[in-house]
């Protein structure tokens, strides 16, 4: 739950930031790199600092008409961008867990895998493979041609004490919104849409010369990034999508493939009997069954997040042609 402090002074808004990277950083230790649930948790700070910077606008007396406004709406365009890039990439995941459900459905209605059916099975698995690779192609090319322009990272600019303190402390809080934001927006994009090694060259410079940079929120979320980038690093099978679900039923459609070659080469099986393939299909439905719900939620969450933003603007034009 929100703790209203945080939009009513600028510290507030710095400590409700440093809770949500520590509480992050505890459901990452405790959940699957790049699980379902640590991207749902991700994308709900990210919408939560966000709603909490459009509230703690209205609280700080700026002058009406004045730059901070445009940054501002400069901020919640990027955000914008990105979030309908994240849509697209994910919603692609849902042909793939349509065909992985549909092979689940397969064993369901039958007990006995025949020659024949081992073949239709095979086939759709194979389908449900090209679809994973298709899908990762054309997010590659999304992510390639759409979001380098908006260049997400932290930003390692020294930013003197006035600057920082600009517009009653607006430009601080802009300035920590937008490196919270970069890290949770590149989250997002490496775990649900792509990630690539050269897209996470650059991201690890020092941060010494910023003033943020000993502050609480500033310390969380670099050793987030850098949690993050360490597992990455340490991640097999290479560039695509980071997404554990989706990774993990990836190999085990290919081992359940394997299981039904070696197995039904002689004829029928009653599938449940065989501990390789009972095994393989039961955490196939989970994982499946977790993706469908999971974007599901991603999805809905991301509709919110153009909402909020169309929201956020109308009430602070309205609120700076009524002062």
């Amino acid at each position: 739950m929100m703790d209203p402090s945080s939009a009513n002074s600028v510290n507030g808004f710095y400590n409700f930031l440093t809770r949500g990277i520590e509480d992050l950083e505890r459901v990452f230790s405790s959940s699957n790199f790049m699980s379902i649930h640590f991207l749902q948790r991700v994308l709900s700070l990210l919408r939560s600092s966000h709603n909490q910077l459009t509230l703690l606008v209205q609280k700080l007396h700026l002058p009406v008409g004045e730059k901070w406004l445009d940054e501002y709406m400069d901020e919640s365009s990027k955000l914008w961008e990105v979030c309908q890039i994240l849509k697209t990439g994910i919603s692609g995941l849902e042909n793939y867990y349509s065909s992985g459900l549909n092979i689940i459905s397969s064993f369901d209605s039958h007990r006995h895998l025949s020659p024949q059916l081992s073949r239709q099975v095979i086939r759709a698995i194979s389908v449900c493979r090209r679809e994973a690779v298709g899908l990762e192609e054309e997010n590659r090319s999304l992510m390639e041609t759409r979001t380098e322009p908006l260049s997400l990272k932290l930003d390692e600019k020294i930013c003197t004490e006035s600057k920082l303190n600009g517009f009653n402390g607006f430009r601080g809080v802009l300035y920590a919104m937008r490196n919270v934001s970069s890290l949770l927006l590149t989250i997002l994009l490496y775990g649900s849409v792509y990630y690539w090694p050269e897209s996470n060259t650059g991201r690890r410079n020092g941060y010494e010369g910023s003033l943020l940079f000993g502050s609480s929120f500033m310390i969380s979320t670099v050793r987030l990034q850098q949690r993050v980038d360490s597992e990455i690093n340490e991640t097999r099978g290479g560039p695509g999508v980071l997404l554990y679900e989706f990774r993990r039923s990836k190999d085990l459609l290919d081992e359940l493939r394997g299981e039904i070659e070696r197995k039904c080469v002689k004829g029928s099986v009653e599938w449940e009997l065989e501990d390789g393939i009972r095994e393989r299909v039961e955490i196939l439905r989970g994982c499946f069954g977790i993706l469908r719900s999971g974007i599901e939620n991603i999805v809905m969450q991301l509709d919110d997040v153009f909402d909020e933003i169309v929201d956020g603007r109308k009430m602070l034009l309205n609120f700076c042609s009524h002062r």
